[in-house]
C-alpha cells in the first residue's frame, strides 16, 4: 500500500499527464509524449527538464540511425511520488464522496 502524498510537483496538468504515461511503459520515446500529450516540443522539454531535476525522470538521448532519438522513463523517485500522489488524490475523493452521504434523518432510526 502506497502511502498517500500530495505532490505539487506533479498536480500540474501537464506534468500530471506527462508522469502518467510514463508510468504504463518502461521507456517512452519524446514524439510519443508530444503527441498524445498534444503540447510542442518545447513545452515538453522544459516540463521534462523540471521532472528531470526534481529526480522523478530519467532522459535517455541516442541517434537511431542519422536521426536523435529522446526517451524517458519514470526513475523510481518518480514512481514512487506518481503513486504517492495519486493515492493522496484517491483518499480526497474518497472522502468527498462519503461526505455527501445524506446523513439518515430521525425517522429512519426506528
Amino acid at each position: 500500500m502506497t502511502d498517500p502524498r500530495f505532490d505539487e510537483l506533479i498536480h500540474a496538468p501537464t506534468r500530471l499527464g506527462i508522469v502518467a504515461q510514463l508510468a504504463a511503459a518502461d521507456w517512452v520515446v519524446f514524439k510519443f509524449l508530444r503527441d498524445s500529450l498534444n503540447l510542442s516540443d518545447s513545452a515538453l522539454s522544459k516540463q521534462l527538464t523540471t521532472l528531470n531535476e526534481a529526480g522523478y525522470v530519467e532522459i535517455h538521448k541516442a541517434l537511431a540511425g542519422k536521426r536523435p532519438r529522446t526517451t524517458v522513463r519514470l526513475t523510481p523517485a518518480g514512481r514512487a511520488a506518481f503513486e504517492g500522489h495519486v493515492a493522496a488524490l484517491e483518499d480526497i475523493v474518497a472522502r468527498s464522496r462519503s461526505s455527501l452521504r445524506p446523513e439518515p434523518s430521525p425517522s429512519d432510526a426506528s
